[in-house]
C-alpha cells in the first residue's frame, strides 16, 4: 500500500491572510493539479498538499467521497471540489480577488470558452502524449516528482513503476495511433492560443482561469524535449511560463521522429505578429 503524505504550503506573503482550512490532492506532474495550486497561490489562501501515485490516486479519492477520482480535487470551507474548472468557480466565490474571471459578460464567456477548450481538448492531448513518453522511457518519472512527498522513497518508486505507467497509458488511451494524432494537431492548438493571446482573451496581467488552465498543459508540454523547441519561443510559451514560472520534469526525446513533422514545421514557419 502506497502511503501519502501531508505537506502544508503557504501562498507566497499572504499565508497569514487566510482562515480557510484547505487540502489540495495532487498527483505529482499533474497539469490540471498545477493549474489549481496556483489559483491558490493567487488567492492567497493557504493549503495542505496530498501527494498521491497515478492510478492509486483514484482509489483514494473514491474513498474520501470526492465527486470524481481524479485530480485536482479539494477540500475547503467543507466543501469537497474535483476538477480544476469547478475549483476556479469555487475560489473566485470564496475569495473574489484577484479574479480569475472577468466580471463583464462578454470577455468572461469567452475567457470560459478557452478555458473549456483547454480543459476538454488541450489537456487530454497533452496528458496522453506525456504518458506514451514515460511509457518508452521511464527513467524521467523522478523528475516529475521533484519536491512531492509518495510515502516511498522516489527512486523506489520509479523502478517499481512500470505496472502503474501502463496502467495509467491505457486508463487516458495514450496509444500509438491516438498520440500521433495528438502531436499533429498541435501545432493548430498553438496557433489557436497565440491568437487568443493577440485578441486579448488571454494574457491578462493576473492569470485568469483560463490562462491557468492552459498555461498549465503547455508547461507540461514543454517538459518534452520532442515539443519545448516549438513552443517555447512564441507567445503561447511566453504565457505560459509567465502564468506558471516552475514546472518539474524533464523528458527526452523518445517519440518516433515521423510524428514529430507537423510540429518542426510549425517550428520552421512560426507565426507573424
Amino acid at each position: 500500500m502506497i502511503i501519502h503524505a501531508a505537506r502544508e504550503y503557504d501562498a507566497r506573503a499572504m499565508a497569514s491572510a487566510s482562515h480557510l482550512d484547505a487540502t489540495l490532492y495532487v498527483i505529482p506532474g499533474s497539469h490540471p493539479a498545477m493549474a489549481a495550486r496556483r489559483m491558490l497561490e493567487l488567492k492567497g489562501i493557504r493549503y495542505r498538499r496530498i501527494d498521491l501515485m497515478p492510478v492509486i490516486s483514484r482509489g483514494v479519492l473514491r474513498a474520501l467521497r470526492f465527486p470524481s477520482n481524479t485530480v485536482p480535487s479539494l477540500s475547503i470551507a467543507g466543501r469537497k471540489l474535483s476538477g480544476s474548472r469547478e475549483i476556479a468557480r469555487e475560489l473566485d466565490r470564496i475569495r473574489p480577488d484577484p479574479p480569475l474571471y472577468p466580471s463583464e459578460p462578454e470577455p468572461r464567456v469567452a475567457v470560459e470558452d478557452a478555458e473549456r477548450w483547454g480543459e476538454e481538448i488541450l489537456q487530454p492531448a497533452v496528458r496522453r502524449i506525456l504518458w506514451n513518453a514515460l511509457k518508452r522511457n521511464r527513467s524521467p518519472l523522478a523528475s516529475y516528482a521533484e519536491g512531492a512527498r509518495l510515502g516511498v522513497p522516489i527512486g523506489l518508486a520509479v523502478r517499481t513503476a512500470a505496472p502503474i505507467v501502463g496502467a495509467a497509458a491505457r486508463i487516458h488511451r495514450a496509444d500509438d495511433d491516438a498520440v500521433r494524432r495528438d502531436v499533429a494537431s498541435l501545432p493548430g492548438a498553438l496557433k489557436r492560443i497565440d491568437d487568443w493571446i493577440a485578441e486579448g482573451v488571454l494574457g491578462s496581467d493576473s492569470p485568469s482561469a483560463a490562462d491557468l488552465q492552459i498555461a498549465a498543459s503547455l508547461r507540461l508540454a514543454m517538459t518534452l524535449d520532442d515539443l519545448r523547441p516549438a513552443i517555447a519561443g512564441r507567445p503561447a510559451g511566453e504565457l505560459a511560463v509567465r502564468a506558471i514560472p516552475e514546472f518539474p520534469g524533464r523528458a527526452p526525446a523518445v517519440l518516433p521522429p515521423s510524428w514529430l513533422e507537423p510540429v518542426r514545421d510549425s517550428q520552421a514557419a512560426p507565426p507573424t505578429g
